[in-house]
């Protein structure tokens, strides 16, 4: 029986991957834990199948490395492969630019344990910036997926009482397999980052909104750790603009998931007048700094295509029909 599997979605990761591998095999603290790795290739075109299947041709540790090819491009499809695949109830997920700290499968796998109710969590994910952030950035550094805290808490219970709902970031996610399996359809709406397109970012708040509204906790561990690399390239402005691009039109697909049909026809215009208040407000608190801050200029990019991407999704269910 494995206890837990983590698992490395990577795509064109054959410069990255040997880093997460390193940093896994350094984990202390698993001499109980029946423990697997699981490699999710997701339509890689470099040489990453070469590099890892060198890597499990001279692997020597006690915990099995295994290497599966996902054809269909997406962050969702990989996911979807590894719950196929994996052989525990907890699966731990980590992008190949994720580099766990020594303790993070033990402290994973016990707090698991320990909150037999999670469907999800996740914990403190620590940037590693190749060049300085752009002033501001701490206003965004969520959707970078960086987050912080030196508690632990219930994301059902610390948002309760409010109307914003938060998630925790995608990176070190650690999903019970009977969650997903109970709760998230075989294909998401919201599929992932395909080529260089980043249209289909937010698949982690959808699979997320599936286990929440199915009536399991999601999870903030602050004694889970990991470094998230961020380059160069991911602090540009025309990364940041295409970034939130893809997030906002994302937006209403993640909203409707908690209303009924006929709800929607309500709720919609609700989240569109409040989508435009705040797009007024930022314009009138920065509108003398959206050319030259970065951050600012991605804010506007993200709530006008939040306030579009109703129409957004409309047209593409019209043109599919």
């Amino acid at each position: 029986m494995v206890d837990f599997t983590v698992v490395i979605c990577t795509y064109n990761g054959e410069n990255r991957i040997a880093d997460v591998l390193e940093k896994l095999r350094s984990q202390i603290g698993t001499e109980d834990i029946s423990w697997e790795i699981l490699i999710i290739d997701n339509n890689s075109t470099d040489n990453t199948a070469a590099v890892i299947k060198n890597y499990i041709s001279n692997w020597s540790e006690v915990y099995p490395l295994k290497y599966c090819f996902e054809t269909e491009q997406g962050l969702a499809f990989a996911r979807r492969c590894a719950i196929k695949e994996a052989k525990s109830d907890l699966i731990g997920f980590l992008d190949d630019d994720n580099l766990p700290y020594p303790n993070w499968v033990t402290e994973a796998y016990k707090f698991g344990q320990a909150h037999v109710n999670a469907g999800a969590y996740g914990g403190q994910i620590h940037g590693k910036f190749e060049v300085e952030p752009p002033p501001g950035f701490e206003r965004i550094a969520r959707f970078f997926a960086i987050l912080e805290g030196n508690k632990t808490y219930c994301y059902n219970e610390k948002y309760q009482s409010t109307k914003k709902r938060m998630f925790p970031p995608g990176a070190g996610i650690v999903i019970r397999k009977q969650a997903w399996l109970e709760s998230v359809p075989e294909r998401q709406q919201i599929t992932g980052v395909s080529g260089n397109s980043l249209i289909t970012k937010c698949e982690d708040v959808e699979m997320l909104s599936y286990i929440f509204y199915a009536g399991w906790e999601l999870w903030f561990n602050k004694d889970m750790n990991i470094d998230h690399k961020i380059p160069k390239s991911r602090l540009e402005r025309d990364y940041i603009i295409r970034f939130f691009k893809g997030v906002g039109l994302s937006r209403y697909q993640t909203r409707i998931i908690a209303y009924k049909p006929w709800e929607k026809i309500f709720v919609v215009p609700a989240y569109m007048i409040n989508d435009l208040r705040k797009i007024i407000l930022h314009f009138i608190k920065y509108r003398n700094e959206l050319n030259a801050d970065i951050v600012a200029a991605g804010e506007m990019e993200l709530l006008l295509k939040i306030f579009i991407s109703p129409f957004y999704h409309w047209k593409k269910m019209i043109v599919r029909k």
